[in-house]
């Protein structure tokens, strides 16, 4: 059931002029212009070329009375031209809002759809009434395809929780929802034809969990009933363990072919309003030349655009309908449309650094799309088995990361490709931290309201400061003592003749070294391994009080097959950590398997799957510092390590920030 945005705001004085600064617009419309007053809506009418039951439900929820004779009338129509329209896009649409009624204009069906989710969160609700501005809006997407990809075929992820995302990508814009049904642990689609696929006898992961023919129908019409484009996919000829166990033949063979094509046929079956179908084609010796082209051929047959990983299957164009570029490899061709998911892999993500990359970050390259560009993904890979589906969820920050790609896909621009600031913030006061610290503004309101069933551990990172020394030299050996332990904070260091300083750089999550190394900065230009680092802050709290804790000196990525840290260590880098001078201790872990093994869950080693530490912090300043050493950058124990620490005061429960506390090295009131 469409269930409407409620965003409670509060204007700056009782008579003042409605400004964008009021609302948590995401994505933020491109083009809004505010009038002078509100508009309370008690009795409208409401006649819609299309989405009109949408229309009704989400203005009616609110007490509002729907009647025909109402004076305030809610209308909208489709045209082919908006003016004031720059990128022409069939999911363009204007919204203007009056004393004396609510006029949208579409140039279709989904512009219609895009603008009530506009007003949803617009509305600010009262009871039995709705309050919005006075404005004018014209809108549209910078890129036509903006969309999320999940990992099914890996883990099985219940029809409850993909239509929550879909439901939750739909306000915000996002159109596609691309659904990895295939891999070598399970074949996830249901075959009538060949019903031993499904068979737990054939299947690695999670036995006797795949989508029946009806509900993969239904997921199709949900995202249908979502302004959605459904994607599915059948990876070939690679990641197809599961297709080898089940028939005996590889997938390039005679035989694996004439069976992959019946599989195929049936797909397209059974996805049948939907356009395209990807094959994948990644990470996979092609044996037989001809495999890809005849499988191209037959899903153009069926009247569907074919789809293909890159790197893979190398096209000229004509030869493929679309690539989606992965890892730092991915090239666009030219003549071929082209989706980027170089950098989008969600599953490497940390809680905070990320974040704000993603936000930075353009889409290859470049601000707007193009007949070359059509846009992005990011994407889950649950490579690792997966038991707790609500931890994984918050674990790869889905929801805020959703949010990120719909606010950058929709609105364009971005200042870097990951390449620039990369993870790190920016200096306070810079655009690039205003504009990020108006993003996160707008991101928690929405936690606080359309998310608020969801487990988010993210709170507000742009008030948390820190100074970071030059690294020391460890040769190798992690638990050596330098200068910030035995002397407490200072702005530098002398140690063996040569003087240390210390840079400031804000954030919860701080990336020393990113975890795909230099491809993405973090905080050291050039980090080299065998070094020791100290991130320390002051932090002023206005009372004596018990205040949770998010820290963790490693994330790990929830696709990788990493041994949890020995207990009593926060990782296998013999990091350390100080509040007031007192050492904290790592919680107890619940894992303690000591051989890398992706069928072992993750337990609570990441901070956004265990309670948050309970800490007391004392009227007045109270010292934090941390001890990151590091040894190679590579380990047995952790495939990537993430040579970073997050760290943020909550309160106890971990919902929210603590309120009231001031981050200083400096031990500065602000």
């Amino acid at each position: 059931m469409f269930v409407a945005t409620a965003l409670i705001i509060t204007m700056a004085a009782a008579n003042a002029k409605p400004s964008l600064s009021d609302y948590a617009l995401i994505p933020t419309p491109q083009k809004i212009e505010f009038g002078k007053g509100t508009v309370v809506l008690t009795n409208v009418s409401i006649t819609m070329p299309s989405w009109e039951k949408e229309w009704i439900e989400a203005i009616s929820q609110f007490g509002v009375k729907i009647t025909d004779s109402a004076k305030f009338k809610i209308t909208g129509s489709i045209t082919q031209e908006i003016p004031g329209i720059v990128i022409q896009s069939d999911e363009a649409y204007s919204l203007k809002i009056g004393k004396n009624g609510i006029s949208v204009t579409a140039t279709s069906s989904k512009g219609i759809y895009w603008a009530l989710m506009t007003l949803n969160q617009l509305i600010s609700e009262g009871k039995n009434k709705i309050t919005l501005p006075e404005c004018e809006i014209t809108d549209w997407p910078a890129f036509s395809l903006r969309g999320f990809m999940m990992d099914v075929g890996r883990t099985y992820i219940s029809m409850d929780e993909l239509k929550r995302e879909i439901e939750i990508m739909s306000k915000f814009k996002l159109n596609v929802f691309h659904w990895h049904l295939t891999e070598n642990q399970a074949w996830r689609l249901e075959s009538k034809i060949f019903p031993m696929i499904n068979d737990s006898i054939n299947t690695e992961r999670q036995p006797g969990k795949f989508y029946t023919v009806e509900e993969a129908k239904e997921l199709m019409r949900w995202a249908t009933a979502h302004n959605m484009l459904l994607i599915p996919e059948l990876d070939m000829p690679g990641h197809s363990a599961a297709f080898v166990r089940t028939f005996k033949h590889d997938m390039q063979s005679p035989e694996g072919m004439k069976i992959l094509k019946l599989l195929i046929e049936e797909a397209c079956e059974t996805f049948d309003s939907v356009p395209y179908l990807h094959i994948g084609t990644d990470e996979v010796a092609f044996t037989n030349p001809n495999f890809v082209p005849e499988m191209v051929a037959l899903v153009r047959s069926k009247g569907k655009k074919a789809i293909s990983w890159n790197p893979g299957w190398k096209y000229n164009p004509g030869e493929i309908d679309m690539i989606q570029m992965w890892s730092y490899r991915g090239k666009a061709t030219p003549g071929i449309p082209a989706i980027d998911s170089k950098l989008h892999y969600i599953n490497h993500f940390d809680t905070y650094a990320d974040m704000v990359a993603l936000f930075r970050s353009n889409v290859y390259g470049k601000t707007k799309g193009s007949p070359d560009l059509a846009g992005v993904e990011i994407a889950l890979w649950n490579d690792r088995k997966v038991t707790d589906e609500t931890s994984n969820i918050a674990q790869n920050s889905l929801y805020p990361l959703l949010l990120t790609i719909a606010e950058r896909s929709w609105d364009g621009g971005g200042t870097e490709y990951f390449d620039s600031l990369g993870t790190n913030m920016g200096q306070p006061g810079s655009e690039d931290f205003k504009l990020f610290q108006d993003f996160e503004r707008r991101l928690l309101k929405h936690k606080a309201t359309t998310l608020k069933d969801f487990h988010i551990p993210y709170v507000k990172q742009t008030n948390v400061k820190w100074r970071i020394t030059d690294a020391f030299p460890n040769n190798g050996d992690l638990t050596t003592v330098f200068p910030p332990e035995t002397e407490g904070i200072k702005m530098s260091y002398v140690y063996n003749d040569s003087t240390y300083g210390t840079r400031e750089t804000t954030g919860a999550g701080i990336y020393l070294r990113h975890v795909w190394g230099s491809t993405v900065p973090a905080f050291y230009k050039n980090p080299q391994p065998n070094h020791t680092a100290y991130a320390f802050t002051q932090v002023y709290s206005p009372i004596d009080q018990t205040v949770g804790l998010q820290v963790e000196t490693q994330n790990y990525s929830r696709s990788e097959s990493d041994i949890p840290p020995k207990p009593g260590k926060w990782d296998y880098r013999e990091s350390k950590i100080w509040v007031n001078g007192k050492e904290l201790i790592p919680p107890v872990w619940t894992a303690d398997h000591t051989v890398r093994d992706n069928e072992i869950p993750l337990g609570n080693e990441n901070i956004a799957a265990r309670e948050p530490m309970q800490v007391k912090l004392h009227k007045g300043w109270n010292q934090v510092m941390l001890k990151l050493p590091v040894a190679t950058f590579n380990s047995p124990a952790t495939r990537l390590v993430k040579w970073m620490f997050t760290f943020v005061f909550t309160t106890p429960d971990g919902k929210e920030a603590a309120p009231g506390l001031i981050y200083s090295p400096e031990a500065v009131m602000q």
